[in-house]
């Protein structure tokens, strides 16, 4: 006979206010989301990585960070720069676009622990003419970019 597995899903009932309800129910609409159940799941894996990204400092976290600046002179870039390259190992890559009225966008991946996730987004805020940052975590992990070497 073969073994029951635990079950991948699990049934949960939640009781909540009518009006958010109708906002969850109008949100799962508009984002064309298959169902609520998919909407939640989604809601609560960010909520998760931002619990471990407070309380556990040492977890590793892999996402992007956005930021939004005004580019009126190449010092902004260039101090964007400065703070990735202190970054280095948690910097897998960045995207840079130009945007409207003389404003810039740089999207990094990123991977790390969380205190150094936070800790780069804390320098770009410090960045003169930086307006916004966004950093957006996951507990799921990039797979290794290079093979450790066999020792012989």
């Amino acid at each position: 006979m073969a073994s029951i597995d635990t079950p991948s899903l699990v049934r949960l009932s939640v009781s909540l206010p009518a009006e958010l309800f109708n906002e969850l129910d109008a949100m799962v609409a508009e984002r064309e989301v298959a169902n609520r159940s998919q909407m939640i799941a989604e809601m609560i894996r960010h909520e998760l990585a931002a619990h471990s990204a407070r309380e556990k400092p040492d977890t590793v976290l892999a996402g992007t960070v956005t930021a939004i600046y005004r580019a009126e002179s190449g010092r902004v870039r260039e101090a964007v720069a400065r703070v990735q390259a202190g970054f280095i190992e948690e910097v897998i890559s960045s995207q840079h676009v130009f945007l409207e009225d003389d404003h810039s966008m740089e999207v990094l991946l990123v991977q790390g622990t969380a205190a150094r996730l936070q800790g780069l987004c804390d320098a770009l805020r410090k960045v003169r003419h930086v307006q916004q940052i966004n950093l957006v975590t996951t507990t799921v992990l990039l797979p290794p970019l290079a093979k450790a070497e066999s020792g012989a």
